[in-house]
């Protein structure tokens, strides 16, 4: 896959001269839903022997509009977790477009001529509710117009899970609220958090736990705090454990939020490791023991808790989409 990154104005020797599908989208989590637009260009791609390109961009478009605040504003995936994810969905070129207020003042007009005519799109998939400027005037109903018969328009119909529309705000909720299975149903894999191994305080060590704290990158999406069985890659072995997002709230109070991976059977030491954290299942909330007697069985339970669910998990049929 080559990756293309364009700021506003771009080169145009900066674009392949390949004929391409285009799919459209900000792709965020790239779930069961953006598989479904990126996957129907792939098989036009296919039929017409073209090179499949995908277009998103650095950062949500509500950000530069001053919907969302840029401090706050998690992803379910950051670009690099989109790479990886669009890789192994077959993509030719990704195309990944800085939004800038540049880029965003584009009439639909002009982001038709630059963005998918520059690209070389002999057909053009997106999704019922993509938009490429305000709606009233730049949706998918509006795009022939532009496009004025020089390239394909294919849009895909809302996409369902249990009658409500697969979306990344209701991964976002799910995730608030530790409903992995939702979560990962949604997402057609495992949800996954990508970070690094850093020191922490070594009280696990200390509790017969030692666990890998993790630092994940600020703008990540984490589930809600509590404990979790878990699977970690590290270099390209997985391992089973049992994750804690949270204070740390029996030692004292006003602690950072921290993500620690107690690896079930492991003893290497792996500080420095990039390493990516699959999400599998919620055991509990976050609790403030009265002892470290008290904190030590419950460990022990959710220890016996962890292997149980994995002993008795059956692999989604698209587990294998990340690792």
């Amino acid at each position: 896959m080559e990756i293309i990154r364009l700021h506003h104005p771009y080169q145009v020797d900066e674009i392949p001269k390949d004929n391409v599908v285009l799919a459209l989208g900000f792709f965020d989590g790239v779930h069961r839903g953006h598989q479904e637009v990126i996957g129907r260009a792939r098989s036009i791609a296919e039929k017409d022997q073209l090179k499949l390109a995908v277009m998103t961009f650095n950062q949500h478009p509500s950000i530069v509009f001053q919907k969302l605040n840029p401090d706050h504003h998690k992803y379910l995936s950051t670009v690099s977790r989109k790479e990886e994810l669009m890789e192994k969905i077959g993509v030719d070129f990704l195309y990944e477009v800085d939004f800038t207020s540049a880029f965003a003042s584009l009439t639909p007009q002009d982001f038709v001529e630059q963005y998918i005519v520059g690209l070389h799109a002999q057909t053009v998939v997106a999704g019922f509710d993509y938009t490429f400027g305000k709606k009233e005037v730049a949706s998918m109903h509006h795009l022939p117009q532009y496009a004025k018969n020089r390239f394909e328009i294919v849009v895909v119909e809302k996409q369902t899970l249990k009658d409500d529309k697969i979306s990344s705000t209701r991964i976002r909720l799910a995730l608030e609220v530790g409903d992995m299975a939702v979560v990962n149903n949604l997402l057609g894999y495992i949800y996954a958090s990508p970070g690094r191994v850093v020191h922490g305080d070594a009280r696990g060590r200390l509790l017969g736990f030692p666990t890998a704290n993790i630092e994940v990158e600020n703008h990540v999406k984490l589930p809600r705090t509590g404990v979790y069985a878990v699977k970690i890659l590290v270099g390209d072995q997985l391992y089973n454990g049992m994750a804690s997002i949270g204070y740390n709230v029996t030692f004292e109070p006003n602690r950072p939020l921290t993500v620690e991976v107690y690896i079930l059977d492991f003893n290497k030491d792996i500080y420095g490791e990039e390493v990516t954290v699959f999400w599998y299942e919620y055991l509990r909330d976050e609790e403030k023991f009265d002892s470290i007697d008290a904190l030590i069985e419950q460990l022990k339970q959710d220890e016996l808790d962890t292997a149980h669910f994995f002993e008795h998990y059956k692999e989604m049929p698209h587990a294998n989409f990340l690792t």
